[in-house]
């Protein structure tokens, strides 16, 4: 057992404090922590409460899932978006700038 020499009470009493047992108690609240999953990567969306997320509107999640266009799943019937599909729309949706595209003309002033 290791003593700190700067925990004391406030009357001035040095506190004994086991150094290697604190360190080992962090250690394992630390773990238990990362080992926890967070609550939105098992919540299931409605195509509502995704359109808004996305900033679409609910019928053109509809209409998506509907084309097969993005990932979704069923909960019994009815469709269904978690986090990583929701993910999956934002990240494949970039367009990149075609490098062979005309440049759009210039506006007379």
């Amino acid at each position: 057992m290791t003593t700190n020499p700067l925990a004391s009470d406030p009357f001035g009493a040095s506190v004994v404090i086991d150094v290697t047992l604190l360190e080992r108690l962090v250690s394992a609240v630390e773990k238990v922590g990362s080992l926890t999953q967070p609550a939105d990567d098992l919540r299931a969306y409605t195509p509502a409460e995704a359109g808004k997320l996305l900033g679409k509107t609910e019928n053109w999640v509809t209409e998506a899932i509907q084309a097969r266009r993005i990932p979704f799943t069923y909960v019994g019937r009815s469709p269904r978006l978690t986090a990583a599909h929701i993910r999956w729309v934002l990240e494949n949706g970039e367009v990149q700038p075609n490098q062979f595209s005309r440049r759009p003309a210039a506006v007379a002033a």
